[in-house]
């Protein structure tokens, strides 16, 4: 089979997944994922679709901003649900995304059953491989992914997204902001606006995959490797030294070894 065969099939079978459901409430971030998710349930299922995206402090809010856009966009019923920190992950314990993970969907699946609706969400067959402590929530809570399901890689969605003309289609993973913070570290909402601001900043300034990792008054950042060295050339090094100071670090350094998803996992911290 085609490559392009073999992604019709999968499309195919992600609607028919989506029909079987009759109305979804789909767990929106605005990433890549969740986004093709939304816009095919609103394609099989017309107004029986509605998305909604968490607001909570280590969520960025150009992330907010850009899922109600394409909501507009698309004529998407969304709503927004406010989540605090959960005082559990003050210390961001090695756990934290299961944590985290069983409390905002517990929230969204009662939100879904108001809407006599079934909660979906975006995990896709490559997440099985990756580190993923949150997978386990969603089993527990019988979430349904339907991308999972019908099969679809992370580069079938870009592929897919791409035909479907979603501005999403080459858009770069993202993780929530308590991704940028060492496990065992206080989580702070400060803390948390300092870490938004220095990467918007850095968007600003061209660096669309970019991490600072939070050590209090040290920000350590990644970049993609190809752009290590634009990052540590001036008068790019200057700009980012000042945006960085300027949301209130005192140290700025550059991992040379650029962009790594998850590098902060616990099971990564001990790897060279």
């Amino acid at each position: 089979m085609s490559a392009t065969r073999a992604l019709d099939a999968k499309r195919d079978a992600l609607s028919e997944i989506l029909l079987k459901l009759e109305k979804v409430v789909v767990a929106f971030s605005g990433g890549v994922d969740s986004s093709l998710l939304l816009y095919a349930a609103k394609q099989a299922l017309g107004d029986n679709t509605i998305g909604v995206t968490i607001t909570s402090p280590y969520i960025p809010q150009w992330e907010i901003d850009e899922a109600l856009e394409f909501s507009r966009e698309n004529n998407i019923r969304h709503e927004l649900v406010e989540a605090p920190i959960l005082e559990a992950l003050r210390s961001s314990p090695e756990d934290r995304c299961y944590q985290c993970k069983t409390f905002l969907f517990t929230e969204l699946k009662t939100f879904a059953a108001k809407h006599n609706s079934v909660l979906i969400e975006g995990t896709n067959h490559d997440d099985l491989g990756d580190y993923r402590p949150g997978l386990k929530a969603l089993d527990e809570l019988s979430i349904r992914s339907p991308l999972l399901e019908a099969g679809l890689t992370k580069q079938d969605i870009r592929d897919l997204s791409e035909a479907w003309a979603l501005p999403t289609w080459d858009k770069p993973a993202y993780a929530c902001l308590l991704t940028r913070i060492p496990c065992g570290d206080h989580v702070s909402k400060s803390g948390l606006r300092q870490i938004e601001m220095a990467e918007t900043a850095l968007m600003d300034l061209g660096f669309r995959a970019v991490r600072v990792r939070h050590y209090g008054k040290l920000a350590r950042i990644e970049v993609p490797p190809e752009q290590v060295t634009k990052a540590a050339t001036d008068p790019i090094r200057e700009q980012i030294v000042a945006a960085v100071k300027s949301a209130g670090y005192r140290f700025v350094t550059l991992d040379l070894s650029g962009y790594r998803m998850g590098s902060l996992n616990p099971k990564k911290e001990i790897e060279p």
